[in-house]
């Protein structure tokens, strides 16, 4: 049980201390941005990818991987840029449905025992055509509610912060504190088990990636919010940034161990990642294997940690 409750608390605090030392990092470079204004634009963007690594994180809890985030964030933004500005109706019912249609995904990927990678790669190529058919070229508007929704100015804290940690306290009631998290995990641990008990799979797996599009509907809108317009591609980037910001943030691949609050900080310390990046100087066709240096860094250094904690478990 002690060790247990170790691995957990490695799971945060390796997150948590890279996003701290970035973050000091880029005062250094730029006191300036220890402001609330600086700190807004820091982290402008952290809403969007926050809530695009949650909807990756549900994917994951089930061992499955979804490469359609991208373009899924980015059909959404469009739907939100036209139909949900001009036919609120129209476009509320479109997410609706898409929504259902990721849920689909889910079962029909547990019946037919296909590979997510494949399935969600094939689904990627239909919500980027969607969306290239919805808006041909960048345009459109966000909403006037949307918009003031993700430029509002709360006191003490800027608008990303704010909403960075009502989105991780809302996932982590989720995932760790209700009976649908429970049995999701569930399944990503122990299937056999879950299905054993009683439970159903296909459920299971139907709610998890219901989730996720619940999510990556959050993230389109939020993203429309703040850019004020949409493109086709506007987040393409986002599939990699998810799955990035989950692993960065302490989950796994397999055995259903994701941690929601870990996902979220993961996504704030890619999102100033690419701000520290700046600073330097760095060109952005480097910026993206920058990215990829850090993440490196701080899994070898949560497996380094990992295996000391075994070593100091054993008798």
């Amino acid at each position: 049980m002690r060790l247990r409750l170790s691995s957990d608390a490695v799971r945060l605090v390796i997150p948590a201390l890279s996003l701290t030392i970035l973050l000091a990092a880029v005062f250094w470079l730029q006191p300036r941005a220890m402001s609330y204004f600086g700190l807004n634009l820091l982290l402008n963007l952290a809403v969007p990818i926050a809530l695009a690594t949650i909807a990756q994180m549900f994917v994951m809890a089930v061992n499955d991987l979804d490469l359609s985030i991208g373009a899924f964030v980015s059909f959404v933004a469009c739907v939100t840029a036209t139909f949900l500005r001009d036919a609120p109706l129209v476009g509320t019912l479109i997410l609706v449905s898409a929504i259902g249609v990721y849920a689909l995904v889910g079962v029909v990927i547990h019946l037919r025992n296909l590979p997510s990678i494949v399935v969600t790669l094939g689904m990627s190529f239909v919500w980027a055509g969607l969306a290239v058919l919805m808006l041909p070229a960048p345009g459109g508007q966000a909403p006037d509610w949307v918009r003031w929704l993700m430029t509002a100015k709360p006191p003490l804290m800027p608008m990303a912060i704010v909403a960075s940690i009502i989105i991780a306290v809302v996932a982590h009631l989720i995932v760790m504190r209700s009976s649908l998290g429970v049995l999701i995990r569930g399944v990503g641990g122990n299937e056999r088990s879950v299905e054993r008990a009683g439970w159903s799979i296909v459920a299971a797996r139907a709610a998890a990636y219901g989730l996720a599009g619940l999510f990556a509907v959050a993230a389109g809108i939020a993203l429309v919010g703040l850019t004020t317009s949409a493109d086709a591609n506007i987040a393409l980037r986002y599939t990699l940034l998810s799955i990035a910001g989950v692993i960065l943030g302490g989950g796994e691949f397999t055995g259903g161990r994701v941690s929601p609050i870990g996902a979220v900080i993961g996504a704030l310390t890619l999102t100033l990642a690419g701000s520290f990046l700046s600073f330097l100087r760095i060109s952005p066709d480097w910026q993206i294997g920058a990215q990829g240096a850090i993440l490196i860094i701080v899994l070898a250094l949560r497996l380094l940690l990992n295996r000391v904690e075994k070593r100091g478990a054993r008798p």
